[in-house]
Formats: structure tokens, C-alpha cells, sequence
């Protein structure tokens, strides 16, 4: 039995010996990066890590998605007023957008920043939406059917929430000065359910180049689904809402929206449980 054993040892050591020392680890999946441009009057080229993407771009346009590996990269761009260097920083299987646009000074360099896409799955009956604020335009307040529901959003930053499908009447105001005329509105705006849109007030009212740019995705179901009835009782149950924020986005549908779809960004608030909003900074100060 003891060279029956020494025998069978023998024989596997060149099994052992070519045996790769560990298993082959799959490549972590690639980061989709959309590039926005917002800055009126302007036609800039695009480079991403030194390679040309995009030349004469012109405002409203969204370009891509670019397939970048998890890491920081460069992103340029150039033309007539405009040189601003980037740097981006990108995790495994992030979706983000890289918008280039104006500061919230008038005759300001434009600057650019980033806004990673929440989408991942969504309950039935609802939308989602993000908004940021990258208008020539100072900090405003948000009325939904009347009422103030958000404040003192400025340039720079964003907001984003789950929302209700549906239409409803939004309008933006000047920060803080009641009985003020609305900026903008008041709008009736509808959201289709389980789309995410991502919204970017951009231009100057001042010169009547401000208008909004979005591009949409449909957003996977999370599983739940609607209740056909709710039982009475104590506890008092209704429909809640799911607020994951995983996932990647699939392939979208970019529209250059009129300027009356800037009220859907009330719709941040309106409804919603659960509502961010966050001061983006910029990814490299303008250069030049």
C-alpha cells in the first residue's frame, strides 16, 4: 500500500507543478462617462487621456458614454475662450457625467464638474431625477403647486430624488425675495415612470441663452411591486419607497430640452422621502 501511494504521489506532481498558482481574477468593469457641454456661444474638441473624442462640439451636446478603466484620466477641452484641463476620477462600473459649463460669475472662465448617474433599480410608480445647477444664475427657490419646497440651490450644486410619476406645477424664484416673478414657470412637467433623467440648467437669463439640457435612461424594477389592495387595520400600511442606488446605465436617450423643462428639478422634493443635495467642486481649476 506504502508504493501503491509513493506511485499515485509521483504521478500528480506534474498535475501540481503545472497548476497555475492562482485562478484567473475577472477585469473589474469599466466606468461610462458621458461629456456635456454647456457653455453657450461656444464649439470646443474633446480629448480623454491625450486621444481626441469629440471636435466642435457645440452647446447641448452629450457625448458618448466612454468606456474608461477604473483610475483617474484627463479630460481637455479646447476652443475659441476655452482651455480647461480635468481630472476625473472613476471607480469600476460607475456612470457619470463631466459637464463643462459656466460659473455662477458673469464673464467667468468655464469650469467643469462631475455627477455620478444614481441608477440603479426603482419601485413601480416612480421617477427619478437629478439636477444640477450650472447656470449663470444666482442661488434660487423652488415652488411646487405654490408652495416653496426647496431653497437657495446655487451654481455648482445638485440635487436628486425618487419622485412620483405624474405632472405637477413647479416654477423657480429668485432666493428669498417673496413676491418676486418666477425666473422660471409656473409649469405644468410630467415624469414617466422608472426613468432617470439628468438635468443641467446651464446659460445666462440675462442674454436669453439659458435653457436646460437632460438626457434620460430607463431604470431597471427593483422587484417590488404595487399593491392591488391594502388591508385595513392598526399598523396602517401604504406603498413605501425603495432607494437603492446601484447599478450601471443603460444605453440612454439624449434630448435637448426646451427651457420650460427646467421645472422638473422641483420635482426633487416634491413627494419624495429621500432627497440629496450636495456642493459639487470642480475637478481642476480652469487653466489659462
Amino acid at each position: 500500500m506504502r508504493r501503491l501511494s509513493a506511485v499515485l504521489a509521483a504521478a500528480c506532481l506534474p498535475l501540481v507543478a503545472g497548476a497555475p498558482a492562482e485562478a484567473d481574477v475577472p477585469a473589474p468593469p469599466t466606468a461610462r462617462v458621458n461629456v456635456v457641454q454647456a457653455v453657450p456661444g461656444a464649439t470646443v474638441d474633446v480629448t480623454v487621456d491625450g486621444r481626441r473624442v469629440a471636435g466642435g462640439a457645440g452647446v447641448g451636446e452629450v457625448l458618448g458614454p466612454f468606456e474608461l478603466e477604473p483610475g483617474s484620466h484627463e479630460i481637455s477641452f479646447r476652443g475659441k475662450g476655452v482651455k480647461v484641463e480635468s481630472t476625473l476620477d472613476v471607480g469600476a462600473g460607475d456612470t457619470s457625467d463631466v459637464v463643462l459649463h459656466l460659473p455662477a460669475d458673469v464673464g467667468g472662465d468655464p469650469v467643469v464638474h462631475s455627477y455620478v448617474a444614481p441608477a440603479g433599480p426603482i419601485g413601480p410608480g416612480k421617477a427619478r431625477v437629478l439636477l444640477a445647477h450650472t447656470a449663470t444664475v444666482a442661488p434660487a427657490d423652488v415652488e411646487v403647486d405654490g408652495q416653496t419646497v426647496f431653497t437657495n440651490i446655487a451654481n455648482g450644486e445638485f440635487a436628486d430624488a425618487d419622485v412620483p410619476e405624474g405632472s405637477i406645477s413647479v416654477a423657480l424664484l429668485p432666493s428669498g425675495a417673496e413676491g418676486a416673478d418666477p425666473i422660471l414657470g409656473p409649469l405644468d412637467v410630467a415624469l414617466k415612470a422608472r426613468t432617470l433623467s439628468m438635468i443641467y440648467a446651464y446659460g445666462n437669463p440675462r442674454d436669453n441663452s439659458m435653457n436646460v439640457i437632460a438626457h434620460t435612461v430607463d431604470l431597471a424594477a427593483d422587484g417590488s411591486v404595487r399593491p392591488s389592495r391594502i388591508e385595513t387595520g392598526s399598523a396602517g400600511l401604504v406603498e413605501g419607497r425603495v432607494t437603492t442606488f446601484t447599478g450601471s446605465t443603460p444605453a440612454d436617450d439624449r434630448t435637448l430640452l426646451p427651457l420650460g423643462a427646467l421645472g422638473l428639478a422641483v420635482l426633487l422634493t416634491a413627494g419624495a422621502c429621500r432627497v440629496h443635495l450636495r456642493r459639487q467642486r470642480s475637478l481642476v481649476p480652469p487653466s489659462g
